[in-house]
């Protein structure tokens, strides 16, 4: 095991070359049934970044993967039945993550898309935009899987350091790409879950992990509260630990990654989760957490 820094996050971890956590090879980017050549326009990124931060990109893609194998096996009726999401069936929930990331490619091709902007809650547009793009399951499959893999190649071949807009605030691509594994991770659950079918934890999550302890402060913001340092101790589904935030904070969270996710994505309250949190801020902290814009 080693320990890691990037972007702000810091965690134990197996060396990537394992299952699952491979960097992305410059000769393509795979995302389900679609394999974009794109050696050109990758092999710069390396350059630039590294092909540490480059992992975000293949464990999305792999995130892409796992869905689109559980999306090929659904029938007809399975398209149509009820979601975790309430009020959507598990058609919506795709067409909803088909038009985030075709937003995707629009905010890296313009940085102030018309898409971003909204009068009222993202809720209420999330909500307007799958009620006008509904249809049959097979258009809806294929448009998601259009829409991924453009989604991958702009991400891959977007400048690192140039911000663009998305629905909270400016993300720099990277951080849009742990947006869009976090989406897809808490969405794949919606559509597992009342279906019956196995959705098992993975060591992307640390991804998920980072994003949510990342935006504490932001949940902070969205009910008028002040932030303090969190120190998060994670331990992953294989048992390795993940470490977040600064070693003197008052505050300590402690428990399964998969947990602090489930209550990041709210999918799970803290009172019911394994965490256990100690200091000044922790309940506050549990309270606010949250990998998703409001």
């Amino acid at each position: 095991l080693k320990e890691t820094e990037l972007g702000g996050r810091t965690r134990h971890r197996v060396d990537d070359r394992r299952a699952g956590c491979g960097a992305v090879r410059p000769t393509q980017v795979d995302c389900g049934h679609l394999v974009h050549r794109r050696r050109s326009s990758i092999e710069p990124v390396y350059d630039r970044i590294g092909m540490e931060s480059l992992n975000i990109l293949a464990e999305l893609r792999d995130e892409y993967d796992r869905l689109d194998r559980i999306l090929d096996g659904l029938g007809e009726d399975q398209w149509h039945a009820e979601s975790g999401a309430p009020g959507w069936t598990v058609c919506d929930v795709v067409m909803h993550l088909a038009t985030s990331e075709e937003g995707v490619v629009s905010s890296i091709a313009n940085p102030d898309p018309v898409w971003t902007s909204r009068d009222g809650t993202l809720d209420d547009a999330v909500a307007q935009q799958v009620a006008r793009n509904r249809s049959s399951s097979a258009e809806t499959l294929a448009r998601w899987r259009a829409a991924v893999g453009a989604a991958l190649s702009a991400l891959a071949e977007a400048d690192p350091d140039q911000r663009v807009r998305w629905a909270a605030a400016p993300l720099r691509p990277l951080s849009l790409a742990t947006t869009r594994l976090a989406e897809h991770w808490a969405h794949g659950l919606d559509i597992t879950e009342p279906l019956g079918i196995d959705f098992p934890d993975t060591d992307r999550l640390r991804h998920i992990a980072w994003l949510g302890h990342r935006t504490i402060p932001y949940g902070c913001s969205l009910i008028g509260i002040d932030a303090h340092p969190v120190r998060a101790e994670l331990a992953g589904p294989a048992g390795d630990s993940w470490v977040y935030g600064p070693a003197d904070a008052e505050t300590r969270v402690t428990g399964p990654a998969a947990d602090f996710c489930r209550v990041g994505a709210q999918r799970l309250t803290p009172e019911r989760s394994a965490l256990v949190g100690e200091g000044p801020f922790a309940t506050d902290a549990l309270r606010v957490l949250r990998n998703y814009a409001a």
